[in-house]
């Protein structure tokens, strides 16, 4: 792979490590001729005044560095969506699935990153459509999940699925979630939902507390379209695209979700494989 020359770098806000490590990145990049271009949040820790809105940020850059957790990675993971551009994203604590870099090792693996020595995880995504009636009121690409949810405390939603234009079921439950296999280990999981490998072509449908205790999670292929009806009350339901995006729902409202022509490229340390980051931050057993 050829050299990186043009950097973006992508920040967590309010973060007090970040705050630290921008500078002296910066400083780094630069003594090794790299151009930067940074999102709000980093101009902010450098006391910089080219910062930029971030999803103009990757634009014409050979490598974006992202400086969070995993919710800074999927914000970032939207605006690069579609593009060739590798992420090199690294853990600022917390759980940290997707961010898999650690604070000690940014240097040293930047240092091979910048010389194009490094080994891409490309990661399909979901796309996602709300429509009305005839009328399409948005369209999203997520990484991790699509989640319909109700939007008040005490009270269940219903919502009718179709898969491929086949009636499956009214699931009545707190809400649903579609996820990609790099979702499996996100909110998916923390609902009963499967680990799935990265690699394989899947979508999975996990329902949260549902009232008929049988409405287990199911694993389609990743060619399968799932048509999702709002069944509720309007406002009774709530979509949100990776945990960031949201709107409440209309009855009869529909969302639509199938596999994304776009993708993004995570760059991985090339020791590190999926069981060391499930052991890691799963806390499984063994050496």
């Amino acid at each position: 792979m050829p050299n990186i020359d043009r950097v973006a770098i992508v920040s967590k806000p309010r973060s007090e490590q970040a705050a630290k490590i921008v500078p002296q990145l910066i400083g780094w990049l630069q003594e090794r001729g790299v151009n930067i271009r940074m999102d709000l949040e980093t101009a902010h820790y450098a006391a910089h005044p080219a910062g930029i809105p971030r999803p103009e940020v990757p634009a014409g850059t050979d490598l974006v560095i992202v400086l969070g957790g995993d919710g800074t990675l999927l914000s970032a993971a939207r605006a690069i969506g579609g593009s060739e551009i590798p992420i090199f994203a690294v853990n600022l604590g917390g759980l940290g699935f997707l961010t898999a870099i650690t604070v000690d090792d940014i240097y040293s693996q930047l240092e091979k990153a910048l010389k194009g020595d490094f080994t891409v995880a490309r990661r399909r995504m979901l796309h996602c459509e709300h429509r009305r009636g005839d009328q399409v009121l948005g369209r999203y690409d997520a990484l991790n999940d699509v989640v319909l949810t109700k939007f008040e405390i005490a009270r269940m939603i219903d919502l009718g699925v179709q898969i491929d234009g086949h009636f499956v079921c009214v699931y009545r439950a707190d809400g649903l979630i579609i996820a990609t296999p790099t979702g499996s280990t996100a909110y998916s999981l923390s609902a009963g939902g499967p680990i799935v490998f990265p690699t394989v072509r899947a979508i999975v449908i996990t329902p949260i507390s549902p009232h008929t205790l049988t409405n287990r999670p199911v694993v389609l292929d990743d060619a399968s379209e799932i048509k999702v009806a709002n069944l509720s009350d309007d406002s009774a339901t709530y979509l949100t695209i990776d945990g960031q995006i949201g709107e409440l729902l209309r009855r009869g409202d529909m969302v639509i979700c199938r596999r994304s022509e776009k993708s993004v490229s995570l760059i991985r340390p090339p020791e590190m494989t999926f069981f060391d980051v499930l052991r890691e931050k799963l806390k499984w057993g063994g050496q």
